[in-house]
């Protein structure tokens, strides 16, 4: 492996933030894992409740854990009747709950540098009492059993909110910072329905095909799920839509439109594809640190993840390149507001607060993840752990191409995969149905 002979005196603390963030934040959510206890905010304020251990969770992705239940000396948002949308902002209520992964909502507790929460409180008056679940399906679990203000709902998360009218819509205009998102990230359908819209996007990604260009050749399209391995995949029922782009190539006839809306003989052939290796042959990993570990190991050489984990693997001396072109799969975490919400003055506040190119800076240098926000990019606040922020957030950005406007217009978002084929003859294949599939490929 070669190694560069001049590092940039960012890299150490590029490295170290990549492992924590890697290890527990971002579009890799995985099986659920303890979580710490209750603890204070910076401003010794709000509060956290860690949800328990999904003991039931494995790779499939099946959600078998309890829903979070506060501290003892949390004082969370009680539960309300719906109330009509939001349409213009009232005082705050006080408090507000968010329902939020780890890295998507910083108290300082973890590290200094990142609190954003404590600023929120002492601005807006709103005490924050934070609910962190361990996985996707923990989150899915606590948003539909347990009482919340607001959540950052991943896609398959928040398509369900929407279809159960969980969540309200969102009164965009009461938003200072709205239209500094990019109309792309602000119309994708994970978060509108017909003219509503139900989300305000947070933090986004995109997968990419990964390779050490030393041990492999570039397996572009469907030769990576071919190659002789081991091949890295992300287990997650939603890595059927990365084969199904395949298959989009390699058989147009099948008629694929939108991997993430299948008709049951594309899902089939999509599966047939990344059925065609297993056993030694492929590695799937829950949390890109898992991701990290194996490339760095020498133990897979080729895959599909996130942009800012090549970065990062060469900037420690690996020669991990991504093919050029290949298609690519992605998806947005967004802000909801619960239809029950017992604050949801403060839950305007905080997710125009979490729009701020400040907040989205700290968040996405967090959690390694592209900020909805481009101008966190190039934001410059005061002071060292500001500077250190500003050169994390820059790497990430340009790894992702938050720069470049036409980029993300040509990633295919995820949404909630649904029965309804829309323009199509025949019924398409929904959740439950790739959930089940992949927890058949993948164990």
């Amino acid at each position: 492996m070669s190694t560069p002979t001049r590092r940039p005196r960012w890299l150490p603390a590029l490295l170290a933030s990549a492992a924590v963030a890697l290890a527990g934040c971002g579009g890799a959510r995985g099986p659920a894992t303890a979580d710490a206890g209750a603890a204070p905010s910076a401003s010794g304020s709000a509060s956290i409740s860690a949800s328990p251990s999904a003991s039931g969770t494995g790779p499939s992705g099946a959600a078998s854990s309890a829903a979070a239940t506060p501290s003892p000396s949390s004082s969370s948002t009680p539960a309300a009747t719906p109330s009509p949308a939001v349409t213009t902002l009232g005082p705050g209520e006080g408090s507000v709950t968010v329902l939020s992964y780890r890295g998507y909502a910083e108290y300082g507790g973890t590290d200094p540098a990142y609190n954003w929460v404590g600023r929120f409180e002492t601005t807006t008056g709103c005490r924050v009492n934070l609910r962190f679940p361990a996985s996707d399906d923990q989150l899915d679990t606590m948003a539909a059993g347990t009482a919340f203000d607001v959540v950052s709902a991943p896609p398959q998360v928040g398509g369900r909110l929407i279809a159960e009218r969980k969540v309200a819509p969102i009164t965009t205009s009461l938003l200072r910072n709205y239209g500094e998102i990019p109309s792309w990230l602000r119309s994708q359908r994970a978060i509108t329905a017909g003219s509503q819209v139900y989300g305000v996007p947070y933090l986004w990604g995109w997968y990419a095909t990964l390779y050490d260009s030393v041990e492999t050749r570039p397996p572009a399209g469907a030769g990576l799920y071919s190659a002789r391995g081991p091949v890295m995949l992300k287990d997650s029922p939603l890595t059927i839509a990365d084969a199904a782009l395949a298959v989009k190539r390699q058989r147009p006839k099948l008629g694929i439109g939108d991997p993430f809306n299948l008709t049951r003989p594309q899902l089939d052939a999509a599966m047939a594809l990344l059925g065609e290796r297993g056993g030694a042959d492929r590695v799937y990993y829950a949390r890109q640190v898992q991701a990290l570990q194996a490339f760095a190991g020498g133990s897979v050489s080729a895959g599909r993840g996130l942009p800012f984990l090549m970065e990062t693997l060469r900037a420690g001396g690996h020669s991990v390149k991504a093919v050029r072109d290949d298609p690519a799969t992605g998806w947005v975490d967004a802000w909801m507001v619960s239809a029950t919400a017992a604050s949801p003055n403060c839950a305007y506040r905080w997710i125009d607060w979490a729009s701020s190119k400040d907040v989205q800076q700290q968040a996405s240098a967090r959690t390694m993840l592209a900020p909805a926000n481009p101008g966190a990019c190039a934001y410059h606040g005061k002071g060292p752990a500001a500077a250190g922020r500003a050169r994390l957030a820059k790497a990430v950005c340009a790894a992702f191409r938050v720069p470049d406007a036409s980029w993300g217009k040509k990633v295919v978002f995820a949404v909630l995969p649904g029965s309804d084929c829309e323009d199509r003859d025949g019924p398409c294949t929904d959740y439950a149905e790739w959930a089940a599939r992949w927890r058949s490929l993948a164990g």
